[in-house]
């Protein structure tokens, strides 16, 4: 699968080649926008075989899902992702075609509920791994509330 982000106001498509693509202004950053309203690390993207996960890393301006202002999501075949206030068109292609047809309809907002589901297997393995030792909550909320 390749993953692009296509810049709407022109420029060059940007490959997300990488499994983890840290979005920002700063020079560390794999993926560097030099806008001033971008955050010096303001998002990041991470592939997991098939599929894009955004992340918001507490921007200043926000990061931005077909209109809708978050924190985490899951990002589709031709979903609108602003990052700040640079706009880009999502294209997720299988070789050289572009996948023309969504798995779903929107985009996927990630909860920490849809890992408490698997949490009640017994713990009488030894070997196995603790949720809570690699899933750290934070204090960043998933969604803004709304204006209206």
């Amino acid at each position: 699968m390749q993953f692009r982000l296509v810049p709407l106001e022109g420029g060059n498509t940007i490959e997300l080649s990488r499994d983890l693509t840290v979005v920002g202004r700063k020079e560390d950053c794999d993926l560097r926008l030099d806008h001033k309203s971008i955050s010096k690390f303001h998002c990041v993207i991470v592939r997991m075989e098939n599929t894009l996960l955004l992340r918001d890393l507490g921007s200043t301006n926000g990061t931005m899902v077909n209109g809708k202002r978050i924190r985490r999501a899951t990002l589709k075949n031709n979903d609108r992702l602003d990052i700040a206030n640079l706009p880009f068109k999502v294209q997720i292609s299988i070789g050289k075609a572009i996948e023309k047809t969504p798995q779903f309809e929107g985009t996927i907002q990630i909860s920490n509920q849809d890992n408490d589901a698997d949490e009640k297997d017994d713990d009488s393995n030894s070997d196995q791994i603790n949720k809570d030792d690699i899933v750290q909550n934070n204090d960043l909320p998933d969604h803004y509330p709304s204006n209206n």
